[in-house]
């Protein structure tokens, strides 16, 4: 069985593919490099649970989408355009996930999302000022597994 071995390949490759998106990775968020300024924006791919069902796995994917935000002159105006920028950014790019996962390429090789995707957004998450979105996803795979 390689359903979430599959899973992870489609999502990297259409993250891979997004043109908002520099980097992916995957993993626990500890693990990423997130100091490095010429990655971002990014995509961190995260799994954390599931079910099995009879005849398909439901996988939960958590995608953080992030990126630097330029820090506002402290004398200019409170409302940083920046961070809005980076956040709308990066919900394009959560956008352009969910609907593959819903009616695109990802949909039609068997990765479905049949429920909404949940959206939160975030800032000052991190040591460097970043922002963005974090996805949450629950993914139906089918299961291939043969009984004897």
């Amino acid at each position: 069985m390689k359903a979430l071995l599959n899973l992870t390949e489609a999502l990297k490759a259409e993250l891979t593919n997004n043109k908002l998106i520099n980097q992916v990775t995957f993993g626990t968020l500890d693990e990423v490099e997130l100091l490095k300024r010429d990655n971002y924006p990014m995509a961190h791919v995260g799994i954390s649970a599931g079910s099995i069902d009879s005849s398909t796995s439901e996988i939960e994917v958590n995608i953080l989408f992030l990126d630097i935000v330029d820090v506002a002159n402290e004398n200019a105006d409170t409302f940083n355009d920046s961070e809005l920028y980076v956040m709308n950014n990066m919900l394009a790019a959560a956008t352009k996930t969910t609907q593959e996962l819903q009616r695109g390429t990802l949909y039609e090789n068997g990765f479905q999302l049949e429920d909404e995707a949940n959206v939160e957004f975030f800032s000052d998450k991190f040591e460097d000022k970043l922002a963005g979105v974090g996805l949450d996803l629950r993914v139906t795979i089918q299961n291939s597994t043969e009984l004897c």
